[in-house]
């Protein structure tokens, strides 16, 4: 059998392991070893907290910027004291946990723009899926990669959704 050339089938190859007989090492080896340290990897987390309270009583950081990258944790439909609000109506807690993730974007100087992935969690799949084109309203240019799981329930029951963000922002 031939070996393989193009190293984007090789490197495929071998990570899914399925390879053929023989495979270009000195490609795959090469394309392995072209991994560069960033020195903004070295950087010390910058933390935030939209509640400061609530979230020290859960034990959790709303969000933690690295470098170019800001992994924001769930938002929830929420007051000020960790009240659930707009119990029961799911298009509404929806928007709230935008508006509060905007809120942690802004902070930064993001916008939803800056988003690459969203992960939604829902106790109400086929209600969110029905709702889901508000989501056209908050990511204008493109929407970013993400998962949509249906979940039991969430941390306080009256939660209907979660939403967390990873967010890449060039220097």
């Amino acid at each position: 059998m031939k070996a393989q050339t193009d190293p984007h089938s090789t490197a495929d190859a071998a990570i899914t392991g399925i390879a053929s007989t023989e495979i270009n090492t000195t490609t795959f080896n090469a394309k392995k070893t072209s991994v560069t340290t960033n020195s903004k990897a070295k950087e010390s987390p910058e933390y935030f907290h939209l509640r400061p309270q609530i979230e020290k009583a859960y034990g959790y950081s709303h969000a933690v910027k690295i470098g170019n990258t800001i992994k924001i944790s769930g938002a929830v439909s929420m007051d000020d004291k960790g009240n659930p609000t707009a119990v029961g109506d799911l298009g509404q807690q929806m928007k709230n946990c935008y508006s509060d993730l905007e809120k942690v974007l802004a902070h930064f100087g993001c916008t939803f723009d800056d988003v690459v992935v969203e992960n939604v969690f829902t106790t109400n799949m086929p209600k969110f899926l029905e709702l889901s084109g508000y989501r056209a309203e908050i990511y204008k240019k493109q929407f970013p990669t993400g998962t949509w799981l249906g979940v039991k329930e969430l941390a306080i029951p009256e939660f209907m959704i979660e939403i967390e963000l990873e967010v890449h922002k060039p220097q």
